[in-house]
């Protein structure tokens, strides 16, 4: 686990990155249950208009620092800034936001238009006003004809499409979305999250959104959060967070990877089994003999050219082809490596060009500037011991 680092403010980012004028700030936010920490010292800024994902693992702390931004739980400490105003210790409806649950959460016995028109009930608008409002938003969600059914009689992709609209009745500076499409069947979570990104930048709306899913995470945001075990491991755009990961954990829950065991040569040099690797990412000094894990994914084997590569190159048989449509996943032995298996990916043109099967050889070259090498800690900790 790293240590706990301030993500970066969106003023500060990159100069190829968008821009995003700081909206809101966490600063120093912890929470504990008993002797639990849940949250340690959680620092952040989110900018007006960014789309950002909270994403970790189950328990890693994503929905609580949620729930504590909407007041729904209390931070032991810290400070909660929205548009200038400290709301660290405001009710929840003293709070600009709007919410959305993975459980659609509509009323049952109201209609859809009363469902929608239920946060605007109070605001002293018209009937008319709030009926206009009401269509407005129906229209929105690509419902405009569902007023007078019940939550009952609507899909489940339409309930939280309703739901969504619902949070978005009263134009809050902060949208929050809680798992909000884990609960539908994966067509219609691709459908609806290119939907919900599609509404979020036509209404510059300031979102955050909690998932475990990279996929989710990965096609909708601007930023992403990487969470585990209370803290935030990495802060960065998907391409980012996917290419350039900072620690084992972000390395391994983000995408598909291999995880190699070694030893360090030196000099950006390391060694699997009999083969001998070249890395040309930036890696931490680590001294000549010290056990390291090699991250590869899938992609970063090639099958072009490489002969004329002048590093990370060998044959490899291939012991199972997994078909996945437009692509395959091959499991393959690199030789100098026969007790470490590799997964390593292959459009299905390429598979067909090159005439692969069961059993089939090739050579396979590894890119020295994709690779990634982090000390292997247990094996360090039993050569101590």
């Amino acid at each position: 686990m790293s240590q706990q680092n301030p993500c970066l403010a969106p003023s500060d980012t990159p100069p190829n990155a968008p821009y995003f004028k700081p909206y809101l700030t966490l600063e120093n936010i912890s929470k504990s249950f008993g002797n639990f920490h849940a949250l340690r010292d959680i620092n952040l800024s989110v900018g007006e208009g960014e789309f950002v994902c909270f994403l970790g693992p189950s328990g890693c702390g994503k929905t609580t620092l949620l729930r504590i931004i909407a007041g729904l739980e209390s931070q032991n400490q810290g400070r909660i800034t929205q548009a200038g105003k400290d709301i660290s210790w405001l009710p929840p409806i003293r709070r600009d936001y709007g919410i959305v649950f993975q459980s659609y959460a509509l009323f049952p016995n109201l209609t859809i238009a009363d469902n929608v028109a239920y946060g605007l009930v109070n605001r002293g608008q018209s009937r008319s006003a709030t009926a206009a409002r009401v269509q407005e938003l129906l229209a929105l969600a690509g419902l405009p004809d569902s007023g007078k059914k019940f939550p009952g009689q609507l899909s489940g992709g339409q309930q939280q499409r309703i739901a969504l609209v619902r949070a978005l009745a009263t134009s809050p500076g902060l949208l929050l979305l809680d798992e909000p499409l884990s609960a539908l069947d994966a067509l219609e979570r691709v459908r609806l999250r290119s939907e919900i990104r599609q509404l979020q930048q036509r209404l510059g709306v300031t979102t955050i959104m909690v998932t475990h899913d990279q996929e989710e995470a990965l096609t909708m945001a601007d930023r992403i959060i990487v969470m585990n075990h209370g803290v935030i491991e990495q802060c960065g755009s998907p391409q980012d967070i996917y290419l350039q990961p900072g620690s084992p954990f972000v390395a391994s829950f983000v995408g598909k990877v291999n995880i190699l065991r070694g030893v360090s040569l030196g000099d950006g040099r390391f060694r699997v089994g009999l083969m001998e690797f070249r890395c040309e990412t930036k890696v931490d000094h680590i001294p000549a003999g010290q056990p390291v894990k090699v991250y590869l994914r899938p992609e970063d084997f090639v099958a072009r050219a490489v002969e004329q590569r002048t590093h990370n190159h060998t044959m490899a048989e291939v012991k199972k082809i997994e078909f996945l449509g437009a692509f395959s996943y091959l499991t393959v032995v690199l030789e100098g490596m026969e007790q470490q298996p590799v997964v390593a990916s292959m459009s299905l043109n390429l598979l067909k060009e090159l005439g692969l099967v069961v059993g089939s050889k090739l050579r396979y070259g590894l890119l020295p500037e994709r690779i990634r090498v982090y000390r292997d800690q247990e094996q360090c900790q039993t050569v101590a011991a």
